[in-house]
């Protein structure tokens, strides 16, 4: 084990989600995850029947429309035991905390399960400094990988990679 916690080589497991909206009645629309070997997690999630509010300046940043959720949506029950599964055990980090941790909930919630995993800040993992270069960070880490940004699981990835350029992992 590493000064992280994760296996010698590997870099911590990143969770994202992507969301209806923000604030008050916003539920989460898509989760991904990049594991510390590389491995990646995505899925859209399956409206649940009180989860109707939609915010149309979310869809265009995310470009994930409600009927693509209703037609290639994940049921919450299966996404839960999938995510669980997949970390058991293990601290998630992500970077909008405050966000993701409460869409996570609303999530586990619909589903009738806790999780099996610790969602943490990632900030929990950087010095002052390196949350200052974390904004740059992410910004050449998206360019180098060539991904687009605002999809849960290419989110998690380019995260990762400015976590592994700022902890000199890379």
């Amino acid at each position: 084990m590493n000064a992280l916690n994760t296996p010698t080589g590997s870099l911590p497991p990143i969770l994202d989600l992507e969301a209806s909206g923000f604030g008050a009645g916003s539920y989460p629309i898509e989760v991904g995850c990049i594991l510390g070997d590389g491995r990646s997690y995505c899925a859209l999630i399956s409206p649940a029947p009180g989860w109707t509010h939609w915010n149309d300046a979310a869809e265009s940043t995310h470009g994930i429309s409600r009927e693509l959720l209703l037609t290639h949506g994940k049921d919450p029950v299966v996404i839960t035991t999938e995510l669980n599964s997949l970390l058991r055990g293990q601290t998630v980090y992500s970077d909008a905390w405050l966000y993701d941790y409460a869409w996570l909930a609303k999530l586990y919630e619909e589903a009738g399960q806790q999780p099996s995993f610790r969602l943490e800040s990632l900030q929990r993992l950087l010095s002052e400094s390196q949350i200052q270069a974390w904004p740059p960070a992410v910004t050449q880490a998206q360019q180098r990988l060539n991904i687009q940004r605002h999809r849960a699981s290419s989110d998690a990835r380019i995260q990762q990679a400015a976590l592994a350029t700022l902890l000199g992992l890379q």
